[in-house]
Order: structure tokens, then sequence, then C-alpha cells
């Protein structure tokens, strides 16, 4: 229930739906960078038999997005969205072909990581078996709702997989297109990034996980290719990378903008780095948590 406060009193917004897919495609497009921080690239793309109702290009992870807006709630996420993968990995080239003509650019294949591709389903509201189908822990589908309210007041929700579901690769081998897209397609874990690192840096990673989310309740945490996000409206605010014996961290701010007194952090605004933001620093212990923590603060009020 959402509800408005006029004259100290509440009341309740009514559901103004989107009434075509269309209307609700449009809104998305018009918005996307805002609101899945991605780039479009086509609208009604059409591949082989089918039409992808938005191309979009994520370039933090440099890789493509299918994204799809739905009404009904009779057809499956998971054959869908894996129908789509699987002609999106038979036809890489073009894809590239659509993106340089569209952005003007020279992009190549080896410059794509096919294996960062995901579709995303977009629609006012999902079934429960729908969002069921979701927790799978490595399944490279997104499910987001959206609801429009009286006032153009929207609701843009992710909806979220269960923690410690098991791997797609339960089912995959029962499946040939399944298991053919999950030999490309690779969705990261926490489980990924800890296989390398002391259990001591585990530990201390978690400390932070749990305090950073204690600090900002909103804050999505996301396992990406080479490092773990923590995003705030939809932008990274920190990412940590867990290395052997310490955690390498980016804290996505700006050259000059981030007060750091105790200058624990390096400037590496002018060098290649894995992560967001111009602020790099080594994590070994919990001496600076609280120090830390109020520049990852400092650095959220900038998003």
């Amino acid at each position: 229930m959402l509800l408005k406060k006029i004259n100290n009193k509440i009341q309740k917004l009514e559901l103004d739906e989107f009434k075509l897919e269309k209307e609700l495609r449009l809104f998305v497009e018009s918005n996307l960078e805002e609101l899945l921080n991605l780039e479009i690239v086509k609208s009604e793309f059409s591949i082989e038999n089918y039409r992808i109702d938005t191309l979009a290009f994520d370039k933090e992870n440099r890789s493509f997005i299918i994204i799809e807006y739905k009404r009904g709630n009779s057809y499956s996420v998971i054959d869908q969205g894996y129908s789509y993968l699987a002609t999106v990995l038979n036809n890489k080239a073009e894809l590239i072909l659509e993106y340089n003509e569209r952005k003007g650019k020279s992009l190549k294949r080896d410059e794509i990581d096919w294996s960062q591709t995901k579709v995303i389903f977009i629609s006012q509201k999902f079934t429960k078996y729908q969002k069921d189908s979701l927790n799978f822990k490595d399944l490279p589908i997104e499910l987001y709702e959206v609801k429009k309210y009286d006032g153009d007041i929207i609701l843009f929700t992710s909806i979220n997989k269960k923690e410690n579901s098991e791997s797609i690769n339960v089912i995959s081998k029962k499946d040939v297109v399944i298991e053919k897209v999950s030999k490309e397609i690779k969705t990261y874990t926490l489980e990924n990034h800890f296989e390398n690192s002391d259990e001591s840096i585990i530990e201390i990673f978690n400390v932070y996980k749990e305090k950073i989310e204690e600090m900002l309740p909103e804050i999505e945490l996301m396992p990406k290719k080479i490092y773990i996000a923590f995003k705030l409206n939809n932008k990274n605010l920190i990412d940590f990378k867990l290395q052997k014996n310490s955690i390498k961290a980016w804290i996505n701010a700006k050259e000059g903008k981030l007060n750091d007194p105790k200058k624990i952090t390096r400037d590496v605004a002018h060098e290649n780095h894995n992560g967001n933001g111009d602020y790099e620093l080594t994590i070994k212990s919990l001496e600076e948590l609280e120090y830390i923590l109020s520049l990852i603060k400092d650095a959220s009020r900038m998003l």
C-alpha cells in the first residue's frame, strides 16, 4: 500500500496502470539510464524469429542486455529468457553491427563480455510462480515490477532472489538450450569471490557488508565478474575485490570530492583500475572500519 499525507491525513494512492505494453516500454526506454544504468541501443530489435522489445548495453560490464515488457502471466521467464539468450549468442555479429551503426562506434567482438549477457523482464505484476522460478543463484535473468499511481508516482522494484538458492546447473542437463547457454554465460555469486581468499579476509568483508547494509538499508549487493558492487540509486557506491590476503576497494566519488583527512585512499583518477570512482584503498583488517564507513556515507550523498 502506498500512502500520501494530505493535511496531516493519509490517503491511499490508487493504481493508474500502463494501459498498453508500448506505453510501459516507452517509459522505461526514456528513463533507462536512471532506472537500470543502461544505454539503449535499439527499440524493437528483430533477430531470427524474435523481436526484442529493447536491446540495451551495459557499459559497466561491456555486455548486451535484452529487455522484455510483459502484461500476461502465462509465460515462463526461464524458458523465454534462455531462448532469447541462445538467440543472442548465435547472432553476436548482428548485435555488434547494430550497436556500431546506432552509436557511430567501432566496437569489436572481443571487446564484449558475452558471459555477462542477461535478460530483464519488466512487468506491472508477476505471478508467484514467475517470481519463484527466479530462485537460482546463477540465473542470468532479472525481474522488475513497475507500478504507476495517481499523480504519476512510479514504484520500480527489483524482485530479489532467495539467498542460498541452488544452481541452475541442477536442471541444465535436462534442457539442451539451458545447458548450451550456461556454458558461455556466467552469473557470479559471493561464493565465486570467496574462492581464492583466506577465511580472515572473507570475515572482514562480511563485517563490511553487514555494516554497510545497516547504514544504508536501500543498498543492493551485486557480485560482478571482477568485483562485488554495492549499488545505491542504481549506481555503484563502492566496489570490493577480494584478494588472497587483502581487499581492494573503490569508492565512487570524483577526484577532489571525497573528504579523507587521514589520506588512506589513493587517487586513481588518471590510472586504469577495476572499480568505479577515483578513490582506491586496501583493507587488511577492521582497524579503520568506522572511518571507512564514514567515507562511504560521504560518497553516498553525492550519488
